[in-house]
């Protein structure tokens, strides 16, 4: 301190001036923190804004908030997503998170906000909010999950795999779905010839076998040839439904008259003559006895479970449309009775 005040040489003059310092630095860091936080704030209003003039028809004029709704709110808006009623859940939504003081609580209702117009089908209103809420928390593990989702239904796989990175420093296993994205793009380029395409699926196909129903299923509309060849006789089951609808021009007798499961299934469809094994497919044996004992009358359907939250859908699906689970689809047959054929004539 000596050569900073050379006329002073008390202690006690040099302790006074580093506590003046101390509490100067804090009061600016205090009035620093102040005006950052109502900064955030002004530009979380004007980002909101945008949206009033479409979604929100709630405001304090009409309703005046108070901390004793917010529940009743909170409920009702998550009552009206369930049932899909997304416009009265973003009106909720928007009144409340200009309302509430918390910060948390308030990242937390854009969350759900965000997630909203997702499942509403909003991709660039929801993109926009995931934004907004990673510029204050930017290692929100969720929200990276989901802008990756935005951006995989916008087919923008090269914004989407840019959520990869922070997700991997943040200790996520994105291998999966790093695999899953490169399919996607693969399958969705106008530029890839067919030719390349198939060798690319074929490599896809190498780094992760979870996605062998959907490559099967892509190179039977390139190169039938090509994908018989990829064809997994211990598989069956996760492309029954593929293989039931395929037409016959579409088969590879060489390898179904190798395979029992594959006889069955094309002899109920009238592909294949009598045959005397079984497939070991329990509903597609019951069928062909049936066949066999003369009833036509029940056919074979499928649903689609998701092994993740297990809800149940009547049509296939790659990321789960309830919990958005990436490849976590389970292929479920059953019998019904046939349906009537019914031909409508205008004439």
């Amino acid at each position: 301190m000596e050569y900073i005040l050379p006329a002073y040489h008390d202690p006690l003059f040099s302790i006074i001036i580093i506590i003046v310092i101390s509490l100067v630095i804090s009061v600016v860091t205090y009035g620093w923190d102040i005006h950052k936080q109502n900064r955030d704030d002004d530009d979380l209003m004007k980002f909101l804004d945008k949206f009033d003039g479409l979604d929100c028809n709630l405001n304090e004029t009409s309703m005046v908030y108070q901390p004793s709704i917010f529940a009743p709110l909170s409920l009702l808006s998550k009552a009206f997503e369930t049932s899909g009623e997304y416009h009265k859940a973003i009106n909720i939504y928007l009144y409340l998170i200009k309302n509430v003081t918390d910060d948390k609580t308030k990242i937390e209702i854009m969350e759900r906000l965000g997630k909203t117009y997702l499942h509403a089908g909003f991709l660039e209103r929801s993109q926009s909010i995931y934004l907004q809420i990673l510029k204050t928390k930017p290692r929100n593990i969720e929200i990276l999950y989901d802008l990756g989702v935005v951006y995989e239904i916008m087919h923008d796989y090269k914004k989407a795999k840019e959520t990869l990175m922070p997700l991997s420093i943040l200790k996520e296993d994105i291998i999966l779905l790093s695999n899953y994205w490169d399919f996607l793009s693969i399958s969705n380029s106008k530029s890839i010839l067919n030719i390349d395409k198939l060798e690319r699926f074929k490599t896809v196909l190498s780094k992760e076998p979870k996605l062998y129903r959907d490559v099967f299923n892509c190179m039977l509309h390139i190169n039938i040839k090509e994908a018989w060849n990829i064809f997994d006789k211990d598989r069956v089951d996760e492309v029954i439904d593929i293989l039931w609808y395929l037409s016959n021009t579409q088969l590879d007798l060489d390898i179904i008259s190798t395979n029992k499961s594959l006889q069955t299934i094309y002899y109920l469809k009238g592909y294949v003559e009598d045959i005397e094994t079984k497939s070991g497919i329990f509903n597609i044996d019951l069928l062909a006895i049936a066949k066999q004992s003369g009833f036509v009358d029940t056919e074979l359907r499928f649903s689609y479970l998701c092994d993740k939250c297990k809800q149940n859908f009547p049509v296939s699906f790659r990321r789960c449309p309830s919990c958005m689970s990436i490849l976590s689809i389970k292929v479920e047959t059953k019998i019904a009775p046939k349906e009537l054929q019914r031909d409508y004539s205008l004439l």
